[in-house]
């Protein structure tokens, strides 16, 4: 699991915002629930949302990242903020939600995941998720083979990738036997973001971050940048506006267990 970087992370927070926001709306809406997990809880917004949402329930935030959940106990005391792994969560008491908003593409196995996942809630419980739609192709392409094609590539060749979630009907087939009501579904975004290097800019706090961190010298990490602004230049050039579009799909998943 990559380590976060909060201030780059929230300087897109109204495009970051939006799958989570439309993710909730999907919740139903005569869930009452008295355990709510937001896993990936990242900077902890999602989570205050769930509790203003559901006064009553008690509301946990996970996250693996200890300067996300700083900045989340900052924000809400009435919230418990938990440092942990997805892999092994495990809660005492059965959820009835498990949130979960651009977290799960970091981990492995979802043939195996998001079942257990699924079995972990109280019966009728809801299990919300959103991951990046994330193919081989566009920026992420460009990345690795700039990574791999230069004089950094035997130190950039191990950086953990995130897992591909390209095809939704598999989703469906593994939690349909479990839920009562399944609804997936893709949307892709179309951001507009401006500035000289928008895409390297917003995924400099994510995906990004553990190639400059495994670039030590500040000139070869220059040179490698350049490589991929390059590329990135054909793949999304700026429009006659100023802007770079950055279509970013997403896979969303709402599932009500029996």
């Amino acid at each position: 699991m990559p380590v976060w970087d909060p201030d780059v992370y929230q300087r897109y927070k109204a495009y970051r915002d939006r799958p989570a926001l439309d993710l909730m709306l999907q919740i139903p809406r005569d869930l009452d629930p008295r355990e709510v997990w937001d896993l990936g809880c990242g900077t902890g917004e999602h989570a205050a949302l769930l509790k203003t949402r559901h006064p009553q329930a008690q509301v946990h935030g996970l996250d693996s990242s200890p300067e996300m959940l700083a900045r989340g106990r900052a924000m809400r005391a009435d919230i418990d903020w938990v440092l942990g792994d997805i892999a092994t969560f495990a809660p005492e008491v059965p959820p009835d939600l498990i949130f979960t908003n651009a977290a799960l593409q970091w981990v492995d196995g979802h043939e195996a995941l998001f079942p257990r996942l699924m079995g972990l809630l109280a019966p009728g419980g809801v299990f919300a998720c959103q991951i990046p739609v994330v193919a081989d192709d566009g920026w992420r392409r460009s990345l690795r083979e700039t990574a791999l094609d230069g004089p950094w590539a035997s130190r950039l060749a191990d950086i953990e990738r995130v897992r591909s979630g390209v095809d939704p009907r598999p989703y469906h087939d593994w939690l349909s036997p479990l839920s009562q009501d399944l609804d997936v579904w893709v949307t892709t975004y179309v951001h507009a973001l401006g500035g000289d290097d928008p895409i390297v800019d917003w995924t400099s706090g994510t995906s990004l971050r553990p190639y400059l961190e495994a670039l030590g010298d500040p000139a070869e990490r220059a040179a490698f940048l350049a490589a991929w602004c390059e590329r990135l230049a054909v793949d999304y050039p700026r429009r006659e506006d100023g802007v770079t579009l950055f279509p970013f799909t997403r896979l969303f998943v709402v599932a009500r267990r029996w």
